[in-house]
């Protein structure tokens, strides 16, 4: 016997006939009964809080556009000013957390 695994959610949401043998008849014949499971899924508080952050980053934009054009007239106008003892002490930040 194969099955087709379907990976959508919809498909995890029909019902299922299933097909038990409930008693054997003196010719050896089985008759068969079809009884109908549902199968559920419960998720955690912290499941549904991660799908509905996805969601919300998923309509946000990429890039901010308005930071974006901010940075560039500051470089333009010559008032950016990179601070390089705040760029190492990140990136020391970052190598931590990596390292766990």
């Amino acid at each position: 016997m194969s099955q087709k695994i379907d990976g959508g959610i919809a498909a995890a949401a029909q019902l299922r006939s299933v097909a038990v043998n409930t008693k054997v008849a003196p010719a050896g014949e089985a008759k068969t009964q079809a009884v109908q499971s549902v199968d559920s899924v419960r998720l955690t508080d912290e499941a549904t809080q991660l799908q509905a952050m996805q969601r919300e980053l998923s309509t946000a934009p990429a890039v901010d556009m308005a930071r974006v054009q901010a940075v560039r007239e500051a470089l333009e106008n010559g008032s950016y000013r990179i601070n390089p003892d705040a760029i190492a002490s990140r990136m020391l930040d970052l190598d931590q957390q990596l390292r766990g």
